[in-house]
């Protein structure tokens, strides 16, 4: 099976908190994927209030850039077959209520952990 980040796009108030029906749709929504056995990591909420940029040895700023008009706001880590399937999870995700969008990319594995 391969797997696919997920990566949550947000378009405004990036140090907004979700409130909690927000919270408990995106639990659900984790549920569902983790019930069919494709859920490889839950992923994690990304602040953008403690974040730097690195763009080279002498060119750090804080980040994400403010003028922008999108942030990431997070990933979830999903395993299926193809990236079609993926898609079909991902939009059943609650973030297109709020304006959200979701970019989804195979994760390609370049070294072998158990060595």
């Amino acid at each position: 099976m391969k797997e696919f980040a997920l990566i949550f796009r947000m378009s405004k108030e990036p140090d907004a908190s979700p409130t909690p029906e927000q919270i408990q749709e995106r639990t659900n929504w984790l549920a569902s994927i983790a019930a069919q056995n494709k859920l490889a990591d839950k992923g994690n909420s990304l602040s953008a209030a403690n974040a730097k940029i690195v763009n080279g040895p002498n060119a750090v700023t804080d980040g994400p850039y403010t003028e922008i008009k999108e942030f990431i706001s997070g990933y979830v880590i999903i395993k299926t077959e193809t990236i079609d399937e993926v898609v079909e999870l991902a939009k059943t995700n609650p973030i297109f209520k709020i304006g959200g969008r979701i970019e989804i990319r195979e994760i390609v594995k370049l070294y072998n952990h158990n060595n």
